[in-house]
């Protein structure tokens, strides 16, 4: 037995002297059971005194190997030796001098060159763990230093095998040597505090400093299982961490845990927008079932049997020999898949949580059979810790597609989200290749646009009329201040304030101009507030008339906002309402066919509806889809106008709603301006469109002063005498269901700048007392039924 190189405490023989105590015990219990074992043993202990004083070579230990052998059989049953893991060892070292043949046997397995070592045991550890033998043996302080130890092992095949061990420290003896220090309870409280100064320790307990007389009996149990569990937990966090290569990482825990040495494995994303496997979430892991491909049709990579287990029941599907069974089914397109790349055997695995499927795990076999359903169930065990693991990566991966979308585009409505994100996968994969790319362009080409507004008249002229009602209220009460100042105060000053005030309001009252609030704020914060802040420190009646002045005004502009603050929360009111209200019909809308929409809150409410094909990648796009969209608008203005009339009377500034609808006769293109981050219509002739969805609400009908929009009445703008039929069925209908009333209008506009022959319909709305929300929604489908019916 060579001695380690190692420092230790402890002076290392190997002795039998405790067991030798052991059996004297059973000698003289007289039972007659153990009588002869004892007798047998204890003969060996008085013929060979060496076996109680202490073995130090391994030499000593070939010669007494014989009666070493007597001397433990008790200890390894000759029954249990080729079930349990057991051997006669020193502690905390790899020297052992008796094993079962279970060991033997896994030894032998392992390799001439493969020696059992500690795995979890570092130099400076070792040597505490020594020192913890010391003072619970000798000096009897139970302080645990007790922590899971492990060997690692390879099997035959390669894979290596983890068994903790477990000591029986029974037959140990601990002695003084005359460089032995005495431990005091001071001595004990340093070392508890100094687990990570190892030379507290070796000041305590120098080197070889006691002797260890004895043996520790170690079973050793396989856990290679619950330690590869462990460890693919530990790699799925250093992987989110470091980024590291999961194949590298991982591929060795599944091969101890299914115990089969060429098992790889393999991963597949699933885009649930476009129903397909793809590779994006770990590069470092190619994926069996795309077998190269970048994108498949999850219909089309796996066969039905397969589609119907990952995905209906969400699953786990076997293979355990593809070769047999492409023979039988030559079709099947997964078990081709599978023999084309050497694979005879294979797991694939649902990874959901939920209804939401994030992708399959592949694990396969070179070798039929070596993955079945029987082993497939080992994969219950560690499923949870891999679900989290792609759930966030799969978080962190989406977290980049929109942060490039953001980046490039800003936000961007859900029904064409879908083309900003493939684009988004596009431009990434391109990064991470090292290629170079640019964000490109999104266009929807053929998309027929709808337009609508529901616009408060009049409302720069109210905002007007609050401005100036705002100046005169402030004018007017610094004027009523001044004249009791000169009530008290003759002074001339005063008279020339008051004639500089009368003249503003006169002017105010007559023409407001565009920068009287500016003059009139330069006035006052040169001329008035100095002399009130100067007087009011003198004159407590002065003083009363100013702190009522003060807590009218805005502190940081220094003027009043009464009339103006009403205005802009009365808009604000309005805005908000109808927005909410239109955001949850958009929902409903969106179920009859996926469109793009957007809204703008001017004063008033603005909204841009896009539908057609390329906007929707699933659904066949045809014209009745947009019939439904162009009734649904019309509902959805009655209900905004409904919505208004409500609540008008608690604005507190009165205020009045036109609504018009924008009727563009065919399709357009829509494209994403990059630099402006919107959209906007492409090509020349399209952007007629915007130039008329600027002008018209402001146009008035032919040969009259007579604006086209009016309050109470829908008005609908369009150019062709079909969009007129249309529209016109369309509101005989609702007229039929109490939404429209009166004669309906056919109107010419006045010609606008380079835009001309439009026209108008426009039909009085009829308001209603009814809840919101609980007004029926008509489709196309209605008015087809109507009509036959």
């Amino acid at each position: 037995m060579e001695k380690s190189t190692e420092e230790f405490p402890l002076q290392i023989k190997i002795s039998f002297g405790k067991l030798f105590e052991f059996y004297r015990e059973q000698l003289l219990s007289g039972n007659e059971a153990t009588y002869p074992k004892a007798l047998q043993v204890l003969e060996i202990a008085e013929k060979n005194p060496v076996l109680t004083k202490g073995i130090t070579t391994q030499k000593e230990i070939e010669k007494y190997k014989p009666e070493i052998d007597i001397i433990l059989e008790d200890l390894f049953s000759t029954v249990l030796e080729n079930n349990e893991i057991k051997i006669a060892a020193i502690p905390f070292q790899e020297y052992f001098f008796k094993s079962s043949k279970r060991f033997q046997k896994i030894i032998s397995d392992a390799g001439e060159n493969e020696l059992p070592r500690l795995t979890n045991l570092e130099d400076d550890q070792y040597y505490i763990m020594g020192c913890s033998i010391i003072l619970n043996n000798h000096f009897g302080y139970k302080i645990d230093f007790r922590r899971p130890f492990y060997y690692n092992i390879p099997d035959a095949k390669g894979i290596m095998k983890n068994y903790r061990v477990v000591y029986n420290g029974d037959f140990i003896e601990v002695e003084k040597t005359a460089s032995a220090i005495e431990i005091t309870p001071e001595d004990v409280n340093e070392l508890l505090e100094s687990f990570d100064n190892i030379k507290v320790w070796k000041e305590k307990f120098p080197p070889e400093s006691w002797i260890f007389r004895g043996f520790v009996i170690a079973t050793l149990f396989d856990v290679t299982s619950d330690v590869s569990i462990s460890e693919f937990k530990a790699g799925l966090l250093r992987r989110e961490v470091n980024g590291g290569a999961l194949t590298i990482e991982l591929e060795p825990l599944f091969q101890s845990i299914f115990n089969v040495k060429d098992l790889r494995i393999g991963f597949t994303d699933y885009n649930e927008e476009n129903e397909t496997f793809e590779q994006l979430l770990y590069k470092d892991i190619g994926s069996f079932i795309l077998h190269g491909e970048k994108a498949k049709a999850c219909k089309d990579a796996l066969c039905s049997s397969s589609y119907y287990t990952l995905f209906k029941k969400k699953g786990l599907y076997c293979v355990t020999d593809a070769k047999k069974y492409h023979k039988l089914y030559p079709e099947n397109i997964l078990y081709k898949k599978m023999v084309d790349q050497g694979i005879k055997s294979a797991i694939f695995a649902s990874i959901f949580e939920g209804e939401r499927i994030y992708g399959v795990l592949e694990l396969v076999s070179p070798n039929a059979n070596e993955l079945n359903t029987i082993n497939a169930h080992k994969l219950h065990d560690i499923m949870p810790f891999l679900i989290d693991s792609v759930i966030r990566s799969k978080e962190r991966a989406e977290n980049e597609l929109e942060l490039i979308i953001q980046e490039e585009c800003t936000a961007i409505h859900s029904s064409v989200h879908w083309k900003f994100r493939k684009e988004a996968k596009r431009y990434f994969n391109a990064q991470e290749e090292g290629n170079p790319s640019i964000f490109r362009e999104i266009v929807f080409d053929n998309v027929h646009p709808l337009f609508g507004q529901i616009d408060i008249i009049g409302s720069s002229q109210a905002r007007n009329e609050a401005t100036k009602n705002d100046l005169k209220f402030q004018l007017e009460h610094i004027h009523g201040i001044l004249k009791k100042m000169h009530t008290q105060h003759e002074l001339p000053i005063f008279e020339h304030f008051i004639f500089t005030i009368e003249n503003n309001l006169k002017e105010i009252e007559v023409n407001l101009q565009v920068d009287s609030e500016r003059r009139i704020l330069a006035f006052l914060k040169t001329e008035i507030i100095p002399m009130f802040d100067h007087l009011g420190k003198k004159n407590e009646t002065l003083r009363t008339f100013l702190k009522e002045y003060y807590e009218l005004i805005d502190n940081p502009t220094g003027m009043i906002y009464k009339h103006r603050r009403d205005f802009d929360e009365s808009v604000m009111l309005v805005n908000k309402r109808l927005a909410s209200l239109m955001d949850k019909k958009q929902v409903e809308a969106q179920r009859m066919f996926p469109h793009y929409y957007e809204r703008f809150k001017t004063d008033g409410l603005e909204h841009n509806l896009y539908i057609g094909e390329s906007i929707n990648k699933q659904k066949q796009f045809h014209g009745i889809y947009l019939n439904n969209l162009k009734l649904w608008q019309l509902q959805v203005m009655c209900d905004m106008e409904n919505s208004f009339y409500k609540f008008k009377s608690s604005l507190s500034t009165p205020l009045n709603v036109a609504s018009m609808i924008l009727v563009f006769n065919g399709s357009l293109a829509l494209r994403f301006r990059m630099d402006e981050k919107r959209f906007d219509v492409d090509g020349t002739y399209n952007a007629r469109y915007e130039v008329i969805k600027k002008r018209v609400d402001k146009a008035n009908i032919k040969g009259t002063e007579e604006r086209i929009t009016q309050a109470g009445k829908l008005t609908i703008i369009y150019s062709q005498k079909e969009d007129e039929e249309e529209y016109l069925k369309y509101i005989l209908f609702l007229q039929h269901k109490d939404q429209f009333e009166g004669q309906v209008e056919i109107l010419e506009l006045e010609d606008l700048q380079g835009v001309t022959g439009l026209k108008a319909i426009r039909v009085g709305l009829k308001y209603t007392k009814a809840p919101e929300g609980s007004r029926e929604y008509y489709t196309y489908e209605d008015i087809i039924s109507g009509i036959n019916s």
